[in-house]
């Protein structure tokens, strides 16, 4: 995927499918204000004008009020606009010692596309400005009657607004429009005002239900525009322009025509819009003279007294009755209304059962695309408007045709969005279900991010062969978080004081609230396969820190026959992944980069977990994997550009946790990164699956007691064979795709039908993915991801993404001048950036006492000597034989993050007699890169050595059996250079 495809994508993300960031991009924010000192006093003082705007706004849940700023005078007005931009002058009449047309004229000449409105304060200056109108609207874009309400103002900047806005938005969104025709200054003065009030107003019951206070605002900006006309000319000009966009037009009857005043405009206005069969537009005629009745009639309009007392209430009416403002009321001819709906949901359901004279009734009259139209669903709207019953077979035809267009409408409009819990979406894996309010986490940011991207992007149909998809994901917010804290009187104190076990027990005991455990039981209901269900804490998987394998994720099998059984199951989860943040690997961790544990909040994720049962009481995905867009390990010909991946059969927990796995290049999949004979060596043993067999366990016993580790020579699942199996051919010594029929032959995972023989395009796939995701968040990133495979359509399944390591320091070593009697330590294999110049401390490992039986032993005088140096507030360097970290107790020294948190520098030493394969992707690993801890590797070959007889010089603050503890009386200086790979250790 070039560069250009996603900045288009990422466009189409950034302002989705409506478009809503594309309009109203012309604001009315500064206005300056015309006016007499004492004018000004009076609007402020006496009408409080500055907080009946903002009020204004603020009620009508719009965005930031204009700010006005005041001249008195003529000359200082224009010494501000040489100053400062305005986007709109509002001037009284005739300020200063020059006249307002004067005026007007000196700024249009110098700004001439800056709108000017003139406010007239009497009837008096009404009457006044009338032998000069026509020159004052060469130069004043309208004028405007103040009657004391804060509310003309809000209508003069809409109004501007939105003769602004109406070619971009009608355009861009599809945005409606209200042509209103009056050329009385005293009565749209009083209209204009009420008209957007009610515009508004209306469109917010309508977006109320559905969207967080973000979308409300965005979804405002669909709403009507108004246009205010004076003219006949000006009202056909507007109507033929956007007649396509036309929602109503509201007419006066007496106005200017052609410099004329005519005393039918409107009526002639009215009729030509009839004429036009195409556009069913509805219209409403006032006037005071209620002779016209008559003839309003023939037209099909209705005539309104423009000086009634009721006028508010009859606009109101037109607007829920004509224009779909309001609920839909599903009528039969001579029975009247039979049912209402008052949402899109509701409208859908009453569609199945309402009587086919009602759906006759109102798509004749196009009802139907009204009240769509309303509620901004433009695109089905004008596909909806032009149909009628004669276009379909039947009426039953017609309402099918209706309910799938409105099923279309929802399920776009949720579409990769975060929901409200809602039961009838918990089983849609492009959505993401709240059940519970607050953040998401870390965590679940990156899962409801990475929801949007698919969506947004159509990844889902992008590789026809295999959909791109999420397991489908609902999230508890931090709110119940701190309810759980709250309600259970939980002293974090106490807690701390307690070991994990009893801490676990603890909030095993402890519950969760009554709403929660309400809609868990429906979600147990809907869901019946196995879960994963995952922290996300706030600090989780942010750009600094990663907490990778720090808190707790619980698998269950959910099968248990009874309901109850699964629910108290499911809510034991959620309460242990709350203990985890409270548990001393944990704690440890965020003590080490600076927070605070009270600072911490925990977010829970519910996903049901990617697979099958390809074997009899197992559940498992096909295939698991991480991929880093980074490769801090990179093995010719890969540089440290490029993308690496680590896959393994069954659940992620043997990549993430034990490291084990096939290694590849999403880039280069059909390059080998190793020999046949490291292949074979280093090809898996076993897999993860979730034991259906078992449905009473003891999640506080062990966080993997759902969990078996299974024996992959005894895998016997031909689909996977057929896919990710090949075969070592011992006579010709090289590798095969698997065959049945070899049976002699030694079978391994090196998945060669998807990485070499591109059954599906599993490996593009990951390294789009990964290119989306450096872009997305400005750097390298981590996935997580699966694979189901079937018989008929395979699916890859996005889990996870975070970033990776922030690099911020360039630091470029050239290893031709480094001279090796000025170092004690360098290699070619490293990981880390930066320059650490204040280190005295080295702890290391003696070789000639290591015992790869007895690293156990080690472990704990490692957290020892860790404790006392951490009690010194200092840093070290830690060096030790094989894996740090490890999972497997025999291939190096098993620390927690906790045991080592003080060391500043971390490095893996191969010795003559104990040679494994180094560390890749584990969770232990990430954080140290999160944390950019400095983890160097010693091959021992020419450009990878230590210095160990300098190093055994250096005085001694301890030694215990395994490990001494050296202080070097200079500080360490250390680079290490992220973009080669390379570090170096200076002597002095």
């Amino acid at each position: 995927m070039n560069a250009e495809n996603l900045c288009s994508f990422f466009n189409l993300l950034k302002y989705g499918e409506d478009s809503y960031h594309e309009l109203m991009k012309n604001r009315v924010r500064e206005i300056l204000l015309l006016s007499s000192i004492y004018d000004a006093f009076t609007l402020e003082q006496d009408s409080g004008l500055s907080e009946q705007i903002y009020g204004e706004y603020k009620q009508l849940n719009l965005s930031t009020a204009p700010r006005i700023t005041n001249a008195s005078m003529p000359d200082e007005a224009l010494k501000l606009l040489d100053n400062k931009k305005f986007d709109l002058i509002i001037t009284l009449l005739n300020v200063g010692d020059i006249t307002t047309l004067e005026f007007a004229k000196q700024i249009k000449t110098k700004f001439q596309n800056l709108p000017i409105l003139l406010l007239l304060k009497s009837n008096a200056e009404v009457e006044e400005i009338q032998p000069y109108l026509n020159q004052l609207y060469k130069y004043i874009d309208d004028i405007f009657l103040w009657n004391g309400d804060a509310k003309i103002f809000l209508a003069m900047v809409k109004s501007i607004e939105d003769k602004k806005n109406i070619e971009n938005d009608t355009r861009i969104g599809l945005v409606r429009v209200i042509l209103l025709v009056e050329d009385s200054v005293q009565y749209y003065s009083i209209f204009l005002p009420l008209l957007y009030t009610e515009v508004m107003k209306q469109t917010q019951l309508l977006i109320e239900e559905e969207l967080s206070d973000i979308q409300k605002r965005l979804r405002m900006r669909v709403r009507p525009k108004i246009i205010l006309l004076h003219t006949y000319e000006d009202a056909i000009y507007y109507y033929n322009k956007y007649k396509e966009y036309i929602l109503s037009v509201i007419s006066d009857i007496r106005f200017p025509n052609h410099n004329q005043m005519d005393n039918e405009a409107g009526l002639k206005l009215v009729s030509m819009v009839r004429q036009d069969k195409k556009n069913d537009i509805p219209c409403i005629l006032m006037s005071s003279d209620q002779s016209h009745e008559e003839k309003a009639k023939e037209l099909g309009v209705t005539l309104i007294n423009k000086f009634s007392q009721n006028l508010l209430h009859e606009i109101r009416n037109f607007m829920l009755e004509s224009l779909g403002f309001g609920d839909f009321k599903f009528q039969v001819p001579g029975k009247g209304i039979v049912t209402v709906a008052k949402t899109i949901y509701e409208f859908e359901e009453k569609l199945k059962e309402v009587p086919d004279e009602s759906v006759l009734y109102h798509s004749n009259r196009n009802h139907f695309s009204t009240w769509l139209l309303a509620r901004g669903e433009i695109q089905i709207a004008k596909k909806l408007r032009p149909l009628k019953p004669e276009d379909f077979n039947s009426i039953a035809e017609l309402k099918s045709h209706l309910i799938n267009s409105i099923r279309t409408i929802r399920e776009r409009k949720n579409k990769g969005k975060i929901i409200h819990f809602d039961p009838n979406s918990l089983t849609d894996p492009f959505k993401i279900i709240l059940l519970s309010e607050g953040s998401l986490g870390g965590k679940g940011r990156g899962i409801a991010f990475m929801n949007n991207i698919i969506v947004s992007m159509n990844l889902e149909n992008r590789y026809a062969n295999l959909p791109i998809l999420q397991p489908c994901t609902s999230i508890i917010g931090t709110n119940e978080y701190d309810k759980f804290i709250d309600e259970n009187n939980i002293d974090i104190t106490e807690i701390i004081s307690l070991s994990d076990r009893e801490i676990n027990e603890t909030f095993i005991n402890y519950k969760l609230s009554d709403e929660l455990r309400e809609k868990l039981s429906i979600y147990i209901d809907q869901i019946k396969t196995p879960l994963a269900v995952r922290s996300s804490g706030l600090l989780e998987d942010s750009t600094y820190e990663s907490f990778a394998g720090i808190y707790r994720t619980y698998m269950i099998p959910n099968n248990h026959p009874d309901k109850l059984v699964r629910l108290k199951q499911l809510e034991s989860a959620i309460k242990l992944v709350y203990a985890s943040v409270f548990l001393k690997s944990a704690r440890g961790y965020i003590e080490s980069i600076n927070h605070k544990i009270e600072e911490e909040k925990m977010a829970v994720i519910l996903q049901k977990i990617v697979g099958d049962e390809y074997e009899p009481g197992y559940f498992y995905p096909a295939i698991s994997g991480i991929a880093s867009s980074h490769n801090y390990y990179p093995v010719s010909p890969l540089t440290y550009s490029d993308s690496i991946a680590l896959i393994a059969i069954g659940l992620g927990k043997a990549v993430v946790t034990d490291g084990i796995g096939y290694r590849f290049s999403p880039k280069y999949p059909k390059v080998n990164l190793f020999d046949i004979d490291t292949l074979l060596r280093k090809t898996p043993t076993y897999y993860y699956a979730i034991d259906l067999n078992n449905n009473k366990f003891d999640l506080i016993s062990n966080e993997d007691c759902t969990m078996r580790k299974l024996c992959l020579d005894k895998l016997n699942n031909k689909l996977i064979l057929k896919h990710c199996a090949s075969i070592y051919d011992h006579e010709n010594n090289k590798i095969i795709p698997y065959r049945e029929d070899k049976p002699k032959y030694s079978v391994m995972f090196s998945f060669d039908n998807i990485l070499k023989y591109n059954r599906v395009p599993f490996s593009e796939i990951i390294e789009n993915i990964l290119e989306i995701g450096k872009m997305a968040f400005g750097g390298p990133v981590e996935i997580e991801f699966a694979l189901k495979l079937s018989k008929e359509i395979s699916k890859f399944y996005i889990l996870q993404i975070r970033p990776s390591i922030s690099r911020t320091q360039i630091v470029d070593i050239d290893l031709k001048n480094i001279k090796k009697e000025d170092i004690w330590l360098m290699t070619n294999n490293s990981l880390g950036n930066g320059i650490i110049d204040d280190i005295h401390d080295i702890i290391y490992v003696k070789p000639e006492k290591f015992d790869n039986t007895r690293t156990l032993e080690i472990q704990k005088e490692v957290e020892v000597l860790n404790e006392e140096i951490k009690k010194e507030n200092k840093k070290y360097i830690l060096i030790g034989p094989g894996r740090w970290g490890t999972a497997d107790r025999f291939l190096g020294i098993p620390v927690k993050f906790y045991q080592i948190c003080n060391a500043n520098v971390i490095t893996e030493v191969i010795l003559n007699d104990f040679n494994v394969e180094l560390s890749q992707g584990t969770h232990f690993l990430h954080n140290l890169i999160s944390m950019n801890i400095g983890y160097l590797v010693i091959n021992n070959n020419s450009n990878s050595f230590i210095d160990w007889k300098w190093l055994k010089q250096l005085p001694v603050v301890k030694e215990t059996n395994f490990l001494v503890h050296s202080r070097a009386k200079n500080p360490q200086k250390i680079l290490m250079d992220g973009r080669k790979g390379i570090a170096i250790i200076y002597k002095k």
